[in-house]
């Protein structure tokens, strides 16, 4: 039997996990993306890799919970099975900007329903275009409330209590919070990434060096949003982050050395 934790993401900057950083020209470095909703996650070997190499930093032997790796020349490669295991991380909350707001942080049934399975939560699902109440919105004729988005805007129907979807601990007010169908999220997802442009220069000077590849663009989840990743254990007593500590900062992803991938990880559960 397996004991049952999760982890909670928190993006402390913009996230790039998916294709390499890349240099050839005119390449477009894209996230990973969950095949259903099309919007960012982390794969289960991403997050593993992570610990493993900050585990492998300290004193703790790494091998002993997360398997070790495979050794040429021993039979079946010298690996073992890993104590702990570890899913894909999928998206809780959303930032999204919003004028008038201005960040808006947006979800949907598909995904709260994957939060509710692993955190475990009691709540019933909140319908597609609910929002808390207190949300500054703008009243129509019909009563209802709409947020405008650059692409287009969006009616609230219903409003309810979302304060149980925000994990604890984490600075999001459920006022500033909606869910919307799982067929939109996918635009408003795209309208809230992190999109950079970047040159290689030449070393010595501010000069683009056309040689080794002068342009290509990346993308990254915003600053700012929550993702959640099931966690299962053979044994108990795993320590990540030191004896007693259920949280630390973790850099996920690629282009850290110019800013990306920090973010705060929360476990919860059995661990």
């Amino acid at each position: 039997m397996y004991s049952k934790a999760f982890g909670i993401i928190k993006t402390l900057a913009p996230l790039h996990v998916g294709a390499s950083a890349g240099e050839e020209s005119g390449n477009l470095n894209l996230i990973f993306r969950d095949q259903f909703t099309q919007t960012g996650i982390i794969p289960g070997s991403s997050i593993r890799g992570r610990f493993r190499a900050d585990m492998r930093a300290g004193t703790t032997d790494e091998n002993h919970w997360y398997g070790h790796e495979s050794v040429e020349g021993q039979k079946d490669g010298g690996t073992t099975e890993a104590i702990v295991k570890f899913e894909y991380a999928s998206l809780v909350w959303l930032p999204v900007f919003c004028p008038g707001q201005p960040i808006v942080w947006v979800t949907c049934p598909y995904l709260l329903k994957r939060y509710k399975r692993i955190a475990e939560i009691t709540s019933d699902l909140p319908l597609p275009y609910s929002a808390q109440s207190g949300l500054q919105a703008r009243p129509l004729g019909t009563g209802r409330k709409v947020l405008f988005f650059n692409l287009g805007f969006l009616e609230i129907e219903q409003e309810v209590d979302l304060s149980p979807w925000v994990p604890a601990g984490f600075d999001i007010d459920p006022k500033q919070t909606v869910v919307v169908a799982d067929n939109d999220i996918a635009i408003l997802h795209d309208m809230a990434l992190y999109r950079q442009s970047r040159v290689k220069l030449v070393d010595d000077m501010k000069k683009v060096d056309t040689e080794k590849g002068a342009f290509f663009n990346v993308e990254a989840l915003p600053e700012g949003s929550v993702l959640i990743f099931p966690i299962a254990l053979k044994n108990t007593g795993w320590q990540p982050f030191g004896e007693n500590e259920s949280s630390d900062e973790l850099y996920f992803g690629g282009l850290e050395s110019v800013g990306f991938g920090r973010c705060q990880v929360t476990l919860g559960g059995a661990y």
